[in-house]
Order: C-alpha cells, then sequence, then structure tokens
C-alpha cells in the first residue's frame, strides 16, 4: 500500500474491504509524506521492518529486488489524488498490478498515458470505484442490458453531502485540507470528489455514451479555493438526457447518493443509504421493491452478497466485491486462465480515464461562455 497511513480514512477502508474475504495479505508499505510517520503507521499495521518503508520509490526499489515468489502482486495507491500519477506510472512500468483510488488522475493527458502503459505493460489495473460493487446495483446494471427499461430516456443522479458545510480545512482536519488544494485534490473540489463517483454510477448502470454537457459550478463557503456544488447537464449518445448534482455543502445530509434511470418500460431507483433495496416501477404494473439476495435476482447481483437476504449489508461489502474482481483478474493473470466475467468484475483503466475527461469536459463548461461542451 502506498498512502493510507495515520489519520487517513480511506487507507483503513480499503485494507478491511481487502481483508473481508481473506484474499489478501498486506506484506509491505509506504503509508505516509513523511518517513517519521510512514514507518510509524506501518509499525502499527504490523509490517516487518525490512518492508516497511519511509516512501514509495524505496518501496518500489526494494519490491523489484525480492524474488518473484515473494513480491507484492497489487499495489494499492490511497494517495491525495496528485500522487496517483507518478505512483502508478511508475508501478505499471515496472510491472506490478495497481489498485488506484479515484479520480485516476488529474488530467486527461496523464489518464490516456497511463492507460497506454497499463497495456504495454499487460498488468491488472483497478480503479476503485466502489459504489459498483453493491448488489443491487449490479442488478440494476443487468436488468438494463436485458432490456427491462427498454429505450432509456432520462437519468438523475445525485451524491449529497454536508461535512464541508463550513470551512473544515482550516480548522486542522486533514481530509478536508488536501481536498480544498487545488494542487493536491484537483481536479475539481466536489465534483472530482463525488462527482466522479456520480459519473461512474451512470456510465456503469446504464451503458450510456456521454455526448456533451453543461456545467455550473459553484464555491458557497467564503474563501475555498475549489468548487463544493456542482450541476451538470448531460446529453447521451442516442438522445437520453441527464442530470448530475455533487455537493458537499447540503448542511446536515450525509453521503446522499441516489441514481434514478427512466426508460420508455419503467424506471429503476437506488439510493447509497439504503442500498439493500431496489425500486423498480413498470409502466404497465404496480411498483415492486427487489431486495438483496433474492433467490429471483441476477447471478451478477447474487454473487456480490454474502448473507441470506434481511441481513443488511454495506459500504465494506460493496467495496470488497471491487477488490474481490480484482484479485480474480490477478490470479487470471498469473495462471494464464481466463477469469470468470462475473468474478473478475471491477471498475478498469477505462473507467478511469473516462472519469478524468469527464472532470476536464466539466471544469471547461463550467469557465465557457459556449456552455455545451463536447466530449472527446
Amino acid at each position: 500500500m502506498v498512502g493510507g497511513g495515520q489519520g487517513a480514512f480511506i487507507g483503513a477502508v480499503h485494507r478491511k474491504a481487502m481483508a473481508l474475504d481473506g484474499q489478501f495479505e498486506m506484506v509491505a508499505g509506504a503509508l505516509s509524506s513523511t518517513p517519521e510517520k510512514s514507518r510509524a503507521s506501518g509499525r502499527e499495521l504490523g509490517l516487518r521492518d525490512d518492508r516497511n518503508h519511509a516512501d514509495w520509490r524505496t518501496l518500489l526499489a526494494d519490491e523489484l529486488k525480492r524474488d518473484v515468489s515473494e513480491r507484492a502482486q497489487l499495489v494499492c495507491i490511497v494517495t491525495p489524488n496528485f500522487l496517483h500519477h507518478p505512483v502508478a506510472m511508475a508501478f505499471v512500468q515496472a510491472g506490478f498490478n495497481v489498485a488506484c483510488d479515484k479520480p485516476l488522475v488529474q488530467t486527461g493527458a496523464q489518464a490516456r498515458e497511463l492507460a497506454q502503459a497499463v497495456v504495454k505493460s499487460g498488468v491488472v489495473f483497478g480503479v476503485t470505484y466502489n459504489y459498483t460493487g453493491y448488489p443491487m446495483v449490479r442488478q440494476a446494471r443487468e436488468m438494463i442490458r436485458a432490456g427491462t427499461l427498454g429505450t432509456l430516456r432520462k437519468v438523475h443522479v445525485e451524491y449529497h453531502q454536508g461535512w464541508l458545510s463550513t470551512a473544515e480545512e482550516t480548522s486542522g482536519n486533514k481530509q478536508a485540507e488536501w481536498r480544498a488544494d487545488p494542487s493536491r485534490g484537483g481536479p475539481g473540489g466536489a465534483i472530482g470528489d463525488i462527482g466522479s463517483h456520480a459519473e461512474n454510477l451512470v456510465a456503469t448502470v446504464t451503458g450510456l455514451k456521454l455526448e456533451r454537457l453543461c456545467a455550473d459550478l459553484g464555491t458557497l463557503v467564503p474563501g475555498r479555493a475549489v468548487d463544493d456544488d456542482a450541476a451538470v447537464l448531460m446529453h447521451f449518445e442516442g438522445g437520453a438526457r441527464g442530470i448530475l448534482s455533487a455537493s458537499q455543502v447540503m448542511a446536515g445530509v450525509e453521503n446522499g447518493l441516489r441514481l434514478r434511470v427512466s426508460g420508455t418500460q419503467g424506471t429503476l431507483e437506488w439510493h447509497q443509504e439504503e442500498p439493500n433495496r431496489l425500486l423498480h416501477s413498470p409502466i404497465d404494473g404496480p411498483p415492486r421493491v427487489l431486495t438483496r439476495n433474492a433467490p429471483w435476482l441476477c447471478e451478477a447481483a447474487r454473487r456480490a452478497s454474502r448473507i441470506p437476504p434481511g441481513h443488511p449489508e454495506g459500504f465494506l461489502e460493496a467495496f470488497a466485491n471491487v477488490y474481490l474482481g480484482i484479485a480474480a483478474a490477478v490470479r487470471a493473470r498469473e495462471t494464464g486462465q481466463p477469469a470468470d466475467p462475473i468474478d473478475a468484475d471491477f471498475p478498469g483503466i477505462e473507467a478511469g480515464v473516462r472519469g478524468v475527461e469527464f472532470l476536464e469536459a466539466v471544469l471547461a463548461s463550467a469557465k465557457s461562455e459556449t456552455k455545451w461542451t463536447p466530449l472527446r
């Protein structure tokens, strides 16, 4: 692991998710931005001294010296965003499989360069858009693929939080500090931090390709250097329309990620805070609530569940499903045997590139007088 040391929220989430199914063992790390804190973090997590490193370059050099049988099989990058590109590029070029937090990198050019390196090296590369791991998200995706909603017409996604309703970045909050610093958190503020999840959720579930967009970004907390509120109108190939709203200044709101997709034959609706339910409203009958791990769900949704219906599963389990997919792909690469597509289900480098290009288009549109901005 690179990053994710003392005081880092997301590093602990990644480690817990990877540990949930017993598929991973953490063997080495460079866990923080200073040598002292990095090593202290590693000691707390029980890393051996010879694999507990002061910085990621030392980690990489040490792993390359080791026999292949002892070498790490996956490198997990959970640093602030500005470090994603150099760290990921170095490990990919050295032949390591990588899981990287989102957004993938800071610019479209960096994303495309990294994608080319992944193809050249042949490594497995996952981007941890963790909401794609929810069973009922996968159920929605498969229902849309099967034509249950008919021709898609309208998509509405919102991701609302309230934790940055005040200037947390000036009060010693480490997570707020780097996210509100354009040099470390970019591209964008709320649009990059949570709007990137909203974009990925739409693309994953609907399969729609974004054609052009019109964006409005706002900074509602005085003195903040990045956007904290965003609204995006979206036109998709084929004629469907969409609205994306991302805000971190909705006071009192916790983690309000919601998706609604409507077609000619009905609508699906999913809320992250009640993730075990999917509402299906067909055009020719009453609404019905589908629940996690019910026997009539699709295979992809049922395999993403661990316990019987009625027992709630949530955030960590969804995150763990992404890592199960990455593990299946890594094993397939090592054995030369193709992975079951349902098992190896995770967002790859293409999703990361698309997400960064979306953020660039949003930022360009928000600054433009023309407003409607085509995607690449």
